[in-house]
This record gives C-alpha cells, structure tokens and sequence, in this order.
C-alpha cells in the first residue's frame, strides 16, 4: 500500500514553525556561546565574538553588549536597506541576548579551547542554520556586511569576511595569537555546520553521460537503476557536431551501479561526475 502523502502546511501553522525555530535556534547559538566560547575565550567574530572582546577589556555583560550592537543595527538595516528583514527577524534580534543573559551561569562544557572552538562553532553554526530554516536573521554583523556592500560594491561575503577577520585580529591583540587562531577554527566549524543545516550531507552524484548510444543509455538507467534523465543538447567544442547530453542525479550508493551500466552500453562513454548539494523532487527529498 502506498504511502499517504503529507500534506503541505497552511499558512498559519509556517509561519508558526518559522517564529518556533527562531526561537530554538537563537537559544542553541547562546547556549553554544556561554558553554563554550566565552569561558574560553573564543572570539569567533560577529557580535558574540565582539561581547567576548568587551567583556575582557571592560568587563561588559556579553548579553547587554549583543542586545546594544543587535538591535540599533537592525533598525539601521530596515531604514538603509528596506523593511525585508521583518519581525521574525527582529525576534531573533531580541531573543538571542535575552538568551545569553538567561544562560549566561551555566557551567563551561570544557576548558579546552581546541574542544570549545570546534564544539561551540558548531553549535552556534547549528543555531544559525535552524534560524536561517525559519527565514529569518540574528541580525547583527550580516546586518553591517549588507549596508558595507551596498555603499563600497564589495561582494557581500567579502565584507562579512573584513569584518569577522577584523574581530578575529583584535582577538590576537587582546588575548594571543593562539585564541586568534583558536577563533578562525570556530569560524570555519560554524560555517560549515550551517551548510549542513542548510542543504544536508551531500549523498547525492549529478552525472553527465557524453555518448552517441542516448537511446540505449536512458533505457538503460531506467531499466538498471531506476532513474529518470534529463536529455541535454551540446555541441563539441572542436569538431563543432551535435552531441547529446545524458543527465541522471543519483544516490551515492548507486553511483557505482550507474557507472558499470554506462560502461555496459558504452565502453567509450565520456562521463562527468559531481557533487550534487541537495536534491529536491520525485525520488529524493521533498520540496
């Protein structure tokens, strides 16, 4: 019997979980800062990483320092870049400090910088991802990369980049080199993380199959694997003939299946074989 497919969610009950994985999403990256980053002081740029540089200098709450930083950057946003950010947003703006303040006694997961850097990047870079998933922001240093960006034309990703180094830099002056580098560990494991939340494991091969047998090889993927194509028009590069393209996306565990296939109609088959980051439709994961 097949099974009763789930129906989509209305309206309401998304915008529900939106506001709900905010709010998660919000306390994991807290969390993360007090149990691991802060006690060890891992300044991993943003504006947690900047509370964690006031909070040695001057002995600032890291909570007070990230609602300050947050909140006016936000309404900065909103009036230098429109009103696209809304108030799920402006919920993660408000909700984050009010998060590190209500964690801010917990006791250090560990001591071990490397661990806290590695463990409390992911966590935050978790956290980030499930608010990324509710359509929303933390507002913040993405806030001031989006109003950099538009008055110099620099990339976006440059100026979040600029500015995380700069944090990460002072990091070196206020604490040592060694916690800089500790920091920049922390920052590639939260960017990481947020792919994975964002898009998953990569599990999936996107197959380009060059042959002049495509009658045969797309009968053949369906037959032996299962597997739909997508038939693409090319044209060689150097003998400027027509040439047939036959795409077919898999699952890891049948690429090997799908290359002895291609090998079997044609031996002298050109085929190009990548990463396919997510996959979304009949088959694979649902839209």
């Amino acid at each position: 019997m097949a099974k009763a497919r789930r129906k989509p969610l209305t309206d309401k009950q998304q915008t529900v979980l939106d506001y709900f994985l905010v709010i998660l999403g919000s306390f994991f990256i807290a969390f993360s800062f007090n149990l691991f980053l802060l006690p060890n002081d891992v300044a991993s740029g943003g504006v947690a990483g900047i509370s964690t540089l006031t909070e040695e200098v001057f002995g600032w709450e890291p909570a007070f320092v990230q609602g300050f930083l947050n909140v006016p950057l936000f309404l900065a946003g909103v009036i230098v870049l429109g009103a696209n950010f809304g108030v799920k947003s402006f919920l993660g703006t408000l909700a984050l400090p009010f998060f590190v303040y209500l964690t801010r006694d917990f006791n250090p997961a560990t001591m071990n910088p490397l661990l806290a850097s590695i463990f409390g990047g992911m966590g935050v870079g978790a956290g980030l991802g499930v608010v990324f998933k509710g359509r929303a922001s933390t507002g913040g240093i993405d806030v001031a990369a989006a109003i950099l960006n538009k008055y110099t034309g620099i990339s976006l990703g440059l100026c979040i980049a600029l500015i995380d180094g700069t944090i990460v830099t002072t990091s070196a002056f206020v604490f040592s080199v060694e916690q800089a580098l500790y920091a920049l560990i922390g920052l590639f494991m939260t960017s990481r993380t947020i792919d994975i939340i964002q898009v998953g494991f990569t599990n999936s091969k996107n197959v380009m199959i060059i042959s002049d047998k495509t009658e045969e090889m797309r009968k053949a993927i369906f037959e032996e694997i299962d597997r739909g194509v997508t038939i693409l028009q090319g044209e060689g590069g150097f003998t400027g003939a027509e040439r047939n393209i036959v795409m077919c996306v898999v699952d890891q565990k049948e690429f090997t299946k799908l290359t002895k296939t291609v090998s079997k109609v044609d031996s002298t088959a050109f085929v190009i074989a990548m990463s396919a980051a997510e996959v979304l439709g009949e088959g694979f994961k649902k839209n």
